[in-house]
């Protein structure tokens, strides 16, 4: 692999002392296997390591080569990060002959050096390329979509995935803007959105949840939730815990409502003559729902729309 070079931006990881101290790392449990579903900058695979005991493992992923070349500094035999999605575990921690891990975290949030470096084009306050992929090694960038994909597509895109409901009038703006010229940088796609919404929410550019859901859409990141909230489960011992940190309503709701599925189990008519041991049990315990306090917003406003949700797996093992 390439060496990527690994730019000096400033990444405060969210939730950071409260998303570990849920993994419950104390006593026999700090000798047990555990997953960083994504690594970023490595905030919290350091911190867990910290707590780690001398045979306890931590497997990391990501999708963002400089996520990657920031984890292989990381110089501890304990640890090891894969390139890829955190949908993908099961598959890489059969290949090294793991079928059950003690704890699982994952934050689902963009990094600060992705949003900062305006040649990712995730920012429409930097002018950029507009790239948008987590993983550059792969797929089509968020310019080359633009160009082809249907109106209707585009609209419901930004409708459900954005959350906007100008969507329509920017997928229009957008494709008469397209056909008399390429939409290839950030500031083009904001300036466009921009002049297409009408009304705008206070302290909210009118960019921000177009290029939301063109993110989303391009790293397939709720296709990669769902499937990484099975492998998830499918992968906790009971006992273990799953930690997971969202920053916007459509991955939140989709974590929430997971965890309840699992949680909570459909009961037979009481009037059945069924004993209380027989009666269908959840399958996981909501543990906690925490967000950031006054001074981490204060001091890191990206954090404010933070959600940390952390379950409990119970029962036998599969």
């Amino acid at each position: 692999m390439n060496v990527i070079p690994v730019p000096e931006w400033q990444h405060r990881t969210v939730l950071l002392d409260e998303a570990v101290d849920a993994l419950d790392l104390e006593g026999a449990r700090a000798s047990g296997t555990y997953i960083d579903g994504t690594f970023g900058r490595g905030g919290h695979s350091r911190l867990i390591l910290s707590k780690l005991a001398p045979q306890g493992r931590l497997i990391a992923f990501d999708k963002d080569l400089q996520a990657i070349a920031t984890a292989e500094q990381i110089n501890d035999p304990r640890f090891a990060i894969v390139h890829d999605s955190f949908a993908t575990m099961v598959e890489a921690l059969a290949a090294r002959g793991i079928a059950r891990v003690d704890g699982i975290l994952l934050d689902l949030g963009i990094s600060s050096p992705q949003v900062d470096d305006a040649s990712r084009g995730f920012s429409f306050r930097n002018d950029g390329p507009l790239d948008m992929r987590m993983d550059t090694t792969r797929g089509i960038s968020a310019a080359e979509w633009l160009a082809t994909v249907p109106e209707q597509q585009l609209e419901k895109v930004i409708r459900d995935y954005g959350e906007e409901r100008f969507a329509f009038q920017i997928a229009k703006a957008i494709a008469a803007r397209r056909a008399i010229e390429p939409i290839s940088s950030t500031r083009q796609l904001a300036a466009i959105v921009a002049n297409a919404v009408k009304t705008r929410e206070k302290g909210k550019d009118p960019a921000t949840r177009t290029f939301q859901a063109i993110r989303i859409f391009i790293n397939q990141e709720l296709e990669d939730l769902e499937a990484g909230l099975n492998a998830a489960y499918e992968l906790l011992a009971p006992g273990a815990r799953m930690s997971i940190i969202s920053f916007h309503s459509l991955e939140d709701r989709m974590v929430k409502q997971f965890l309840a599925s699992k949680a909570k189990v459909e009961q037979p008519d009481r009037r059945l003559p069924i004993r209380a041991v027989d009666l269908p049990q959840p399958l996981m315990k909501l543990i906690s729902k925490t967000k950031p306090s006054g001074p981490e917003v204060e001091a890191n406003p990206r954090a404010r729309s933070a959600v940390l949700r952390v379950a409990e797996r119970l029962g036998a093992s599969a």
